[in-house]
Order: structure tokens, then sequence, then C-alpha cells
């Protein structure tokens, strides 16, 4: 049986995306998510929410647009894979960091929502995207004999 490594989010960046380089001179934007759910005690009342932050590692043309487009309250929907890495901290103690990566095929972002991208949605309103990109994989033209 096949496995299946998506992951989706819907949420506003935390920050402005910090932008780095490859020795190659390829862009990597990384950047948080903030995700959050609102629900209310059905015996008290009482409104609760909860926020959760997801770590975001953009690669190639889409970490491009992240650097042109994308700053601190952006409302995004992201579709990467998860991806875990170990790293050691000053005292070389080993560290673990997971993160949803955006990264060749399959990988997409949407800006949502209008100019003021900080300012959340009316309640119960259905956002129409301001702009998608996707990795595409590329096509070749090589002669291949079958």
């Amino acid at each position: 049986m096949s496995s299946l490594n998506q992951v989706q989010l819907i949420g506003n960046v935390g920050r402005d995306p910090d932008i780095r380089y490859t020795a190659n001179s390829d862009p990597v934007a990384n950047f948080s998510i903030a995700t959050s759910e609102k629900w209310r005690d059905k015996n008290s009342g009482d409104a609760h929410e909860k926020t959760e932050w997801h770590r975001v590692v953009v690669f190639g043309k889409l970490a491009q647009v992240v650097s042109d487009y994308v700053k601190k309250g952006t409302k995004l929907f992201v579709q990467g894979k998860m991806q875990t890495r170990k790293w050691a901290d000053k005292e070389g103690n080993d560290k673990y960091t997971t993160e949803v990566v955006l990264s060749g095929w399959g990988s997409k972002l949407v800006m949502l929502g209008g100019g003021d991208s900080s300012r959340p949605p009316a309640q119960g309103s259905v956002e129409k995207p301001r702009a998608e990109v996707s990795e595409t994989v590329e096509e070749f033209d090589d002669d291949i004999p079958f």
C-alpha cells in the first residue's frame, strides 16, 4: 500500500518571513502560520479559542513569491508535506523540528483575503483567493524510445 504525506493549512503569518539563499542562490523562506479554532462550552456557555503555530519552509519559485508578497498578518493557504529534521543545539544536545515543507510537485501557496490581510474576514464569509502559485513538474524534450 502507498502512503501519503500531505498537509493543508489556512492561517495567518505570525511575522515577516525570513528569506535566505542557498549556495546556488536559490531562495528559502521560513515563517510560521497560526491556525485557530473557536468553540463555546456546552455547559457554561464560555467562549474558548485554541491557536496552533506551524513552522513552514518554502523552497524555489514559491520562496521567491513569499519574499515578494508575504508579510506578517497575510492570510495563506499552504499545501506541502510534513517533515521532521534533527539538529544539535549549542551544547550538542539533539533537537527535533517538525515543519511543513513546500518544495516541488504538489506544493501550493494561495494568498487569501483582500488588500488588508491582517483584518479577519466577516463571520461566515468565504474569501476569494488573491493569488495562487503552484510548483509544477517541468517537461523534458528528451527523446525516450518507449
